[in-house]
């Protein structure tokens, strides 16, 4: 098939390509840098109608992976590209004859900071989800799934915290901490947290392309199904990274009184880095938040491939091939 996957240069974005023309489809790739993918490109902004015009042409499924990705900064460039991207692609899409369309969303849309656990896939909410990342989400993924109808199939899936090796965001900003000595397991660590290997979303997203005619207007939560104790996820990606394991710890309820002061502190100042936490992170870490993955599996007919301790050996191995520097 003819397929447009944004957001080429981030780890989700690039691996789902990849895996897409290996299999002998024919790609396109829309990011505003160069992936060196080998696929054709289009570099351009989500919100440049023209652009996305150009992008969609010919294409039989879209995969939309590009989003403004951040702990916090200004509402505006959340909704510029989250929102306002998303429903500038999915009306072209529509209006240029794409057939499937899979919004890449997050499980983020529905956590209100208390712990999920064995969930399914429950609505997106914009009026209750935590940060503005989460909430720009929430808002363009319902926007994308009321567009679902005959000859245009809408799919959301949310992988839940993807990383592998490579990755910028989960594994990049927890190596900085710890290398900064500003990493602390939040509250007592022992909250129940699923990941996703970065493999195993990529083909959960080809899954719903292949199959989204029969799943349109549906939501799925992928994730790698083995949930384990926040402590031991973060100790096992320093660990990978050639680091001592993580001996600063921060009550919970501390850690989520000081993310609101930093978050208001940096709208104040109208500041666009990240703060040391915000509330959403503080939530994150201290709160369970797995899934129920029979019927996502069954549905998509998915499993993962890559369980999280071949991931954790991937992810030390590169890690060993980057020295002497070991960046990401």
């Amino acid at each position: 098939m003819k397929a447009l996957v944004t957001g080429g240069t981030s780890l989700l974005g690039s691996t789902t390509a990849r895996k897409l023309r290996a299999r002998g489809d024919d790609v396109t790739v829309f990011q505003r840098r160069p992936s060196g993918l080998g696929a054709r490109e289009v570099l351009a902004d989500i919100a440049d109608a023209e652009a996305v015009t150009r992008a969609v042409q010919g294409a039989d499924v879209v995969i939309h992976a590009a989003a403004k990705v951040e702990m916090a900064g200004p509402w505006p460039a959340f909704e510029q590209t989250n929102i306002k991207g998303t429903v500038n692609l999915v009306r072209t899409a529509r209006d240029s004859g794409v057939q499937r369309f899979v919004y890449v969303s997050s499980p983020s849309v529905a956590h209100a900071g208390r712990s999920l656990v064995g969930r399914p896939a429950t609505p997106a909410s914009p009026e209750s989800a935590r940060g503005s990342y989460a909430r720009s989400k929430a808002a363009a993924e319902r926007l994308a799934l009321a567009a679902n109808e005959s000859g245009f199939s809408v799919v959301a899936v949310r992988p839940h915290l993807v990383w592998g090796p490579g990755d910028q965001q989960l594994v990049g900003r927890i190596i900085t901490r710890a290398r900064q000595g500003r990493l602390a397991i939040i509250g007592t660590g022992t909250a129940l947290v699923d990941t996703t290997y970065v493999d195993n979303a990529a083909d959960a997203l080809v899954a719903a392309a292949d199959r989204a005619h029969e799943l349109g207007g549906r939501a799925f939560v992928v994730s790698n199904g083995e949930p384990r104790p926040v402590s031991e996820l973060l100790n096992r990606i320093v660990v990978a990274a050639g680091l001592p394991p993580i001996r600063l710890r921060v009550p919970a309820a501390v850690a989520r009184a000081a993310g609101a002061v930093f978050e208001q502190l940096w709208d104040r100042l109208n500041r666009e880095d990240e703060p040391p936490i915000t509330r959403f992170l503080a939530e994150q870490l201290s709160t369970a938040h797995w899934f129920d993955q029979r019927e996502t599996r069954r549905l998509l007919a998915w499993r993962p491939a890559v369980g999280l301790d071949e991931g954790f050996s991937r992810l030390a191995e590169w890690f060993r091939a980057s020295k002497p520097t070991g960046s990401l």
